[in-house]
């Protein structure tokens, strides 16, 4: 193959190195429009993942790399006067500059082309002359601009600043320096690379990056750095630096831009590293994920008979990976933008909270690799509490308004689509009652309809006569006498999405016949299919509020404990929240004030019914993932007004308010905005917040918890998998519950084959098992002037 590849930064000249090894008769050739010495950065962190990746690829450069590697296993993090070092990590770093030249040499002994200060001819001619054409050429690819709208590129740039720079204090471990300054907060990232120097990366939301006057308007040429700035920020963090050194290379202030493509190959072009992809540096390298690319291409190239497929494998086999880790280092910027939020939190769970940041480290990860940190971590919650450390998070008690919940599991509403007329009957008492005997501290049945036209199909349940509440009343006296689980009421109206087919018959199909007419707060349908609602009148918006509170007396007259309005989802009290689909010019349309008008009314009137001493909570959409719809900041607003006007708790969902909306789905993937509403809406009034959304594990509910981005944790398709998931979870965890005495015979787990075998010994002598290193510091092989990493003076080492 004759192969043209554009950029000779680590992934490319990886690449380049690859194909010449699997088959020397490949007429390689690199183009690099900067210097042979020329690079951006200091160190580069590699997993052990990868580097067995590399091993078994190219076992000389392994090893090459390997010398030169500063390995450690410890994160220190210094917040508030004190320092937190947590183990059993696993880093493995070298100096940028040493991993560009050793594969510079790796490509010239294998014969591979490479041009240095020398752009790259334009694409189309090298498509044309080449077999294959690898743009490996950065986040800034020119390649990939080259093409057009082929790979269907799009580039994030986001909010905080950071300035990437050297240091010649070598740090035995990872450092995370988090200070509160006059102008915000501000973070360094530290990590060692080799004898003699560190990365030092500065850090800081953009309006704090503004107020610390670091917003001079100043442009700078390529390769120069900013150096008032590194002058202020030597002075900035001269305790941290401990009287050594800060040094700049091409260092200037930038945003980080995360960069997706649709499709990465198109004929003989494929896009490799940052020219196909980013990910945030504080979950990674993304040299990391270059020379990962590079290994998989030039594996497919190999496998595969033809361009065309090959380029295929390789996008088929990397992008579930490269996603993966993107949804990760989303989370990991998201958090660090937002890093003012936590510096009120106490240490321990300060530490805990930016070790579980990307959701990649759980609390359960997190006991592997240190258990003393893991305990704690458990103990500092448990403290906070006023109760002992005697149970895991999840099953901590917590008190709701007047309700004493058990634990902190909830089963989420989910719609059954079973009632006949809007009555529950037998399938609903299996369904709530099985989840109650369970285990979880409070059931919540699925949307309970307050008229026939506010169902959503006409397999809803309502509450809207006595036939109806006398059947509920049997489903939460069996919850009660049956189980110590609470059972909440979850109160709707379908709105705009109404009158339609049950959920396996089509999801939001509208009725072929016999539906009913829908209404909203403006004539705009929910999707293509979708009838015109009505647009609810000043009379309508009254009798609407009369079915509420009849709704809600008749549920206090069934015996729920608790009552969730349904404020989410796009249902009527939702629609009326979001700009998407509330267009009227009336006081309920226009602004947010305007629009949180009727559902607070319809809260409030509901509130003054309900019994006093029963807990009352909101359920809303916390963004509708689409353009010009709600949004987070606009989710703590709406959070804010219904907690000023009495909810007990906010139920923190998203979405499903536009027929064009775009979710960013994957594991807990709402629970940021849990986290935001907690501490930017509900914290200063102690009101709970309910995280939901993708939480499938205990091992998740726990570290939600722990880190404090929520208070009770909703789980919905894990009870339908496990109706006993929460007894399940308090075994696997070893912690005693009280099962219901009809089933205490499965408290613990039947043996399988596997556990129930007794394996022979088959050795002569014993031998002693392997010593497992937690805490391992990096200890540089020469540098007799070094300086001992020390704590702040006011710090404490733990």
């Amino acid at each position: 193959m004759r192969i043209a590849v554009v950029g000779g930064g680590p992934g490319g000249l990886y690449f380049a190195a690859l194909m010449k090894q699997l088959d020397p008769a490949h007429d390689v050739t690199v183009w690099e429009r900067d210097a042979a010495g020329v690079t951006f950065g200091f160190g580069v962190v590699f997993s052990d993942e990868t580097l067995g990746g590399i091993e078994n690829a190219d076992p000389e450069f392994a090893g090459a790399m390997a010398s030169r590697f500063a390995r450690w296993t410890d994160i220190d993090i210094h917040y508030r006067g004190e320092s937190h070092t947590v183990g059993g990590q696993g880093f493995a770093a070298m100096s940028r500059k040493e991993l560009l030249s050793l594969l510079q040499r790796r490509c010239h002994d294998l014969g591979v082309a490479v041009h240095f200060s020398a752009p790259a001819p334009d694409v189309r001619l090298l498509r044309a002359d080449h077999d294959l054409v690898v743009g490996a050429d950065g986040v800034n690819s020119l390649v990939r601009q080259t093409a057009g709208d082929v790979f269907g590129s799009t580039v994030d740039h986001r909010r905080n600043r950071y300035m990437w720079l050297g240091t010649d204090r070598v740090f035995e471990a990872f450092q995370f320096f988090i200070r509160d300054t006059e102008w915000g907060t501000v973070q360094v990232h530290g990590y060692p690379y080799s004898d003699s120097g560190s990365t030092f990366i500065v850090e800081m939301h953009e309006d704090v990056w503004r107020r610390a006057g670091f917003d001079t308007g100043e442009q700078f040429a390529p390769g120069a750095s900013d150096d008032r700035a590194v002058d202020r920020i030597r002075e900035l963090f001269a305790e941290e630096l401990g009287g050594h050194e800060v040094f700049a290379n091409n260092s200037k202030w930038l945003s980080f831009a995360t960069v997706r493509n649709e499709r990465w190959h198109d004929g003989n072009l494929v896009l490799v590293g940052d020219a196909a992809h980013t990910a945030h540096f504080s979950i990674g390298s993304g040299t990391k994920l270059a020379m990962e690319d590079s290994l998989a291409l030039a594996a497919c190239l190999h496998e595969h008979p033809d361009v065309g497929t090959a380029l295929a494998a390789y996008e088929a086999e990397r992008r579930p990976v490269v996603e993966s880790t993107q949804r990760a280092a989303q989370a990991s910027l998201e958090w660090f933008e937002n890093i003012g939020m936590y510096t009120g939190q106490e240490p321990t769970r300060f530490c805990f909270n930016l070790l579980t940041r990307s959701r990649r480290i759980t609390h359960d990860n997190l006991r592997t690799r240190d258990p003393e940190f893991a305990d704690r971590v458990d103990a500092a919650f448990a403290a906070a509490q006023g109760l002992p450390a005697t149970a895991p998070a999840m099953f901590q008690p917590f008190r709701l308004g007047g309700l004493e919940l058990k634990n902190r599991v909830v089963v989420s509403p989910m719609d059954m689509y079973s009632a006949v007329d809007g009555v529950p009957g037998d399938f609903h008492l299996v369904h709530l009652g099985s989840k109650a005997m369970g285990g979880a501290g409070l059931v919540m049945t699925e949307m309970v309809c307050v008229s026939p036209q506010g169902r959503i199909t006409p397999g809803c349940t309502g509450l809207w006569n006595d036939e109806q509440r006398d059947s509920w009343a049997r489903i939460v006296s069996f919850v009660h006498s049956r189980s110590t689980a609470r059972i909440g009421l979850q109160l709707g109206h379908s709105g705009r999405k109404g009158s339609t087919r049950l959920m396996w018959e089509g999801m939001d199909d509208p009725l072929p016949e016999g539906g009913w007419e829908t209404v909203g707060p403006s004539p705009l349908p929910y999707g293509p299919a979708s009838p015109v609602p009505r647009e609810l009148t000043r009379a309508d918006l009254d009798e609407l509020t009369q079915s509420f509170t009849e709704a809600a007396l008749r549920g206090a007259e069934a015996g729920f404990d608790l009552l969730e309005l349904h404020c989410a989802h796009g249902y009527l009290l939702s629609s009326f929240l979001s700009p998407l689909a509330n267009r009227r010019t009336d006081a309920y349309g226009g602004s947010l004030a305007n629009r949180l008008r009727y559902p607070l009314e319809v809260f409030g009137a509901v509130r003054a019914v309900w019994p006093a001493g029963r807990p009352m909570i909101v359920r809303i959409s916390a963004t509708d993932w689409a353009d010009g719809g709600t949004t987070e900041h606009d989710a703590v607003e709406i959070a804010r007004a219904f907690i000023a006007h009495g909810a007990d708790a906010i139920d923190v969902s998203s979405g499903q308010v536009t027929a064009d909306e775009r979710p960013a789905y994957g594991r807990s993937y709402q629970t940021p905005l849990a986290d935001r509403i907690r501490h930017e809406a509900a914290a200063a009034t102690g009101t709970a917040v309910i995280a939901v959304g993708a939480i499938a594990s205990h091992d998740d509910v726990n570290s939600i918890l722990l880190a404090g981005r929520a208070d009770l944790c909703a789980l919905g398709r894990t009870h339908l998998y496990d109706p006993h998931w929460t007894l399940h979870a308090a075994a696997e965890q070893d912690h005693r519950v009280d099962w219901p005495v009809q089933f205490q015979a499965g408290s613990r787990k039947p043996p399988s084959a596997r556990t129930d075998a007794v394996r022979p010994r088959l050795s002569l002598l014993r031998a002693d098992p392997p010593e497992r290193t937690v805490h391992l510091r990096w200890t540089p092989r020469s540098a007799p002037e070094r300086v001992r990493d020390e704590p702040p003076a006011t710090g404490t080492r733990v």
